[in-house]
């Protein structure tokens, strides 16, 4: 098992390794023409390959390192059926997996490379066979409540436990449910989650030994936008699940989007006003679309298709409220202290700022109608300390309990 995840990792790594490689030589070849046509400092610069000498040369490097790239790709494909003994799998793959998913996901799914996560409802570590007698061995005690915790960007299942702390597990001695994580591939569009990822809850509820009397989801940052799009998905697909959905809750979610995504946006404008540093804006365009998709807290397809994520442009996505008749609950943090009962709304836990994390908008069509007292504000606490935040899982209980 370990000796072929290796395999596949190193035939993944070289993929990634071959495409870089390619690119960079695109990158320097275009600055390389543009110095050599000195251009005026702004405007567009010339499409188009290097001439003469320097053409050939760029256009050997990318012929020879597709060739080798391929070479490899083959090599360890041929070998991965001779890697099978046991072992242990290298410590850290799952986080570094997750953060190169999360960065490069959509890009690792579209090429078919072997280190894109798949989807999947896992339990201690290991996925869950979505199969009613697989469940009934795998849950002998299932009772008819279900908990499922979606994860964050570039983050997986594993990192719900965090200083020595679960939420799923708290919340589940509390409750009396079945914790369950998602795991996911964080690069791609969260609509394009959210749309597996309600298909997946209608095949668990079907197949769950027991009927499922009730659902709740808890989600961490972008897993509260997939929450919300699998929902928004499954109602207009007419699915059974969402008649069993009582809770949402969202921790840290940027449901108005995240500023440092569109502080990456402007990068990119910037970049691409001079020839001289156009070319460096494809470093900006490597970013995966689940990261592009932060930037307003965009949840449907019609929020990307046919659009150009990464130009500059107003808030165009179609709002989505809350579903109706479930309860929903949001909770952001603050690093700063509390002072008095109201927290500076400019104030955030680092990467969400407060107003984002509980839905306000300006824009009326846009807020999120979260009734006051579904909404909570930990303080002196970072967005990863969401996790493991004693007062964070109190709150959520006494919500939940009710």
């Amino acid at each position: 098992m370990a000796t072929r995840q290796i395999s596949s990792d190193l035939r993944g790594a070289s993929r990634l390794a071959i495409a870089a490689t390619v690119g960079v030589t695109d990158l320097v070849e275009t600055m390389h023409r543009t110095i050599a046509g000195a251009p005026a400092p702004f405007g567009k610069a010339e499409p188009g390959a290097a001439r003469g000498i320097a053409g050939l040369v760029y256009g050997a490097v990318r012929g020879t390192t597709r060739v080798v790239g391929g070479g490899i790709d083959t090599a360890l494909a041929l070998l991965t059926p001779m890697m099978l003994g046991e072992g242990s799998a290298w410590p850290g793959r799952n986080r570094v997996l997750a953060a190169l998913n999360g960065v490069l996901g959509d890009y690792l799914a579209q090429t078919g490379n072997p280190l894109a996560i798949p989807m999947q409802l896992r339990c201690d570590g290991q996925a869950v066979q979505i199969e009613r007698t697989a469940l009934a061995r795998r849950f002998p005690q299932a009772g008819d409540k279900l908990l499922v915790l979606v994860h964050g960007l570039c983050m997986n299942d594993l990192q719900w436990k965090r200083g020595g702390h679960d939420h799923g597990e708290s919340l589940a001695r509390a409750l009396g449910c079945t914790p369950l994580y998602l795991n996911y591939n964080t690069g791609l569009h969260v609509s394009t989650n959210g749309h597996e990822f309600a298909g997946l809850l209608e095949q668990l509820v079907t197949a769950w030994p027991v009927p499922v009397s009730e659902v709740t989801i808890v989600g961490h940052s972008m897993g509260g936008l997939v929450a919300r799009s699998a929902v928004h998905c499954a109602q207009r697909d007419a699915h059974a699940w969402p008649r069993r959905l009582r809770s949402l809750v969202f921790l840290g979610t940027p449901h108005q989007g995240a500023p440092l995504e569109r502080g990456g946006h402007w990068v990119d404008v910037i970049l691409g006003a001079s020839p001289y540093t156009a070319a460096f804006n494809r470093l900006g365009r490597v970013r995966s679309a689940g990261i592009t998709d932060l930037r307003h807290g965009s949840l449907l397809d019609s929020d990307w298709q046919g659009r150009d994520r990464f130009a500059h442009g107003h808030d165009t996505r179609t709002p989505v409220p809350l579903p109706k008749d479930v309860a929903c609950y949001a909770i952001a943090a603050t690093a700063g202290p509390e002072a008095g009962t109201t927290a500076p709304r400019f104030v955030g836990d680092g990467l969400v700022p407060i107003d984002s994390a509980l839905g306000r908008h300006r824009d009326a069509k846009r807020a999120l109608a979260f009734p006051q007292a579904h909404t909570w504000v930990a303080h002196e606490t970072h967005h990863l300390e969401l996790l493991e935040s004693a007062a964070v899982c109190e709150q959520m209980q006494r919500w939940l309990s009710r």
